[in-house]
């Protein structure tokens, strides 16, 4: 789907995108105050403040599948005590990320023209959200010791959630400007990606003390043991977030279906709004050409935001493998690199205010580089890439030892520069795109997200089975980095404005 983006936080890839199409069929009458009618049709009500708030709790609603599910809670648990091995679960991991990836890149695109010329996008997305919904609490059915399903459907389920949650974006995003029109979508973009993390934060600390710490410390006001019952020796604890998620997620769209308007059905038949989609996206190539310079940063920030996105969906895989974490410590962690990444995103606007987003960019990379690389040589019993042989400094409930609290510390500057570099990209673009063609490049900026969303997962797929080892599985992230970084050298402009960057 063609798509303008408005605000964006981190990555899974968590963008907030309008549409060109619906930004003409919105466009108001500021006379009359009313929407009017263009090619691609019109919105059968006005914006408002509840179809915003509506629209933002969709998302909110939604991501915590990537924090609870992908990349803290489940998907460790599920390669460390169910799969028992921490490489093997890395390599099958990868391969669904994979698969996922091939697929959106394919589809995606072209699908969503098709639905841009067809009009409505709720029907679609109330079918994505049905099988998001099944799909995740389908995961729930994934005890430890067998009984439940086979590693290979958990590997199609997962698969399947990379190409929905794909899709459930490009059809939510559509429907930003229905929702809160031109004025409002910026505050509801923003309420979106804020509620997003609160929402996963707020599941991720009612987990830790409602499942985790219970039966772990002897804290009078902690339950005594897991509430409902659940238990520990089956993993229910770290499955009991796949029903977690299933049922916000889905409670959480009800509102959209309600209150966000949609767009009128067009007199196009499908076959002939797959063609006009076809002829949208071949337009929006042609209109790029003989722009050297954003296409350059476009294909910079390609190759490093698969670097990116690998960080954070195989960051909690290779904390739970490394690091030997159980799900106590993994809500620790995703607690606190959650909270660091708000921070992230607060610091790529000062830097880029101050110093320019390349330059920002520059630093957000390198600093990236390192740290990724420091973490190729932690575990439990190293410490950049030297043996440890301590004893625990102290005697809570988690992170007792110098290697974690080391792992710990890099994790929280890798997830500021993670969201800051998503945040810089924004902005690097509009800095090197041409005022008059900003739709077309943001719109080639969201279909180059999905282009290559496989790579990395194909790359630390291949490098784990080659190696053996996580460590060395997670090496291509540090080169993926690496050629962005240099590709983005190659770039023109995007300096301090008041410099005239």
């Amino acid at each position: 789907m063609i798509r303008i983006t408005a605000r964006k936080s981190v990555e899974y890839p968590w963008e907030a995108c309008i549409e060109p199409a619906a930004a003409a069929a919105l466009a108001l009458d500021e006379e009359a105050g009313r929407l009017i009618e263009t090619p691609h049709g019109v919105a059968v009500a006005r914006p408002s403040t509840r179809a915003a708030n509506a629209w933002a709790l969709a998302q909110a609603t939604r991501d915590p599948f990537v924090i609870m599910i992908s990349i803290y809670i489940f998907a460790p648990f599920y390669v460390t005590r169910v799969i028992g091995d921490p490489v093997l679960g890395q390599t099958l991991v990868a391969s669904a990320n994979k698969w996922g990836g091939w697929f959106v890149m394919l589809s995606a695109p072209l699908l969503g023209a098709m639905i841009d010329r067809l009009g409505p996008r709720k029907p679609w997305l109330a079918g994505v959200v049905t099988m998001m919904v099944l799909l995740t609490a389908a995961l729930w059915f994934t005890p430890v010791g067998g009984g439940g399903l086979p590693p290979g459907a958990v590997l199609v389920i997962l698969a399947a959630m990379t190409a929905l949650f794909a899709y459930h974006e490009m059809l939510h995003n559509a429907l930003l400007l229905p929702a809160a029109g031109m004025e409002g979508a910026g505050r509801a973009s923003g309420l979106a990606l804020a509620g997003g993390n609160a929402v996963s934060v707020l599941m991720l600390v009612g987990v830790l003390f409602a499942f985790a710490l219970p039966g772990k410390v002897d804290w009078s006001w902690l339950p005594a043991v897991p509430m409902l019952g659940l238990n520990a020796a089956l993993g229910e604890p770290d499955r009991i977030p796949a029903l977690i998620v299933a049922v916000v997620m889905g409670l959480g769209a009800i509102p959209l279906f309600r209150l966000v308007p949609d767009m009128a059905r067009t007199v196009l038949s499908v076959p002939q709004a797959l063609r006009a989609g076809a002829g949208d996206l071949a337009r929006l190539v042609r209109e790029a050409r003989g722009h050297r310079n954003p296409l350059v940063f476009l294909l910079a920030r390609m190759i490093y935001t698969d670097g990116l996105t690998a960080i954070l969906v195989f960051g909690g895989l290779y904390a739970a493998g490394r690091m030997q974490w159980a799900t106590l410590e993994m809500l620790g962690y995703g607690i606190i690199l959650s909270l660091a990444a708000v921070v992230g995103g607060l610091l790529a606007g000062w830097l880029d205010d101050r110093i320019g987003p390349k330059l920002a960019l520059k630093l957000e990379l390198s600093v990236l580089m390192v740290m990724q690389t420091m973490t190729l040589g932690m575990a439990h019993d190293r410490i950049l890439f030297r043996p440890w042989a301590g004893t625990p400094f102290w005697d809570g409930p988690m992170f007792t030892t110098l290697p974690e609290v080391v792992f710990l510390s890099i994790g929280c500057v890798l997830a500021v520069c993670v969201c800051a570099a998503y945040a810089s990209s924004r902005t690097m673009l509009t800095r090197v795109a041409p005022p008059e063609k900003m739709g077309v490049f943001f719109g080639l900026y969201v279909l180059s997200g999905s282009a290559t969303m496989w790579l990395g997962p194909l790359l630390i797929e291949a490098a784990t089975r080659a190696g053996g080892t996580q460590a060395w599985g997670m090496a291509p992230v540090v080169g993926m980095l690496a050629v962005g970084l240099v590709v983005l050298m190659f770039v023109k402009g995007g300096g301090r404005l008041e410099a005239g960057g």
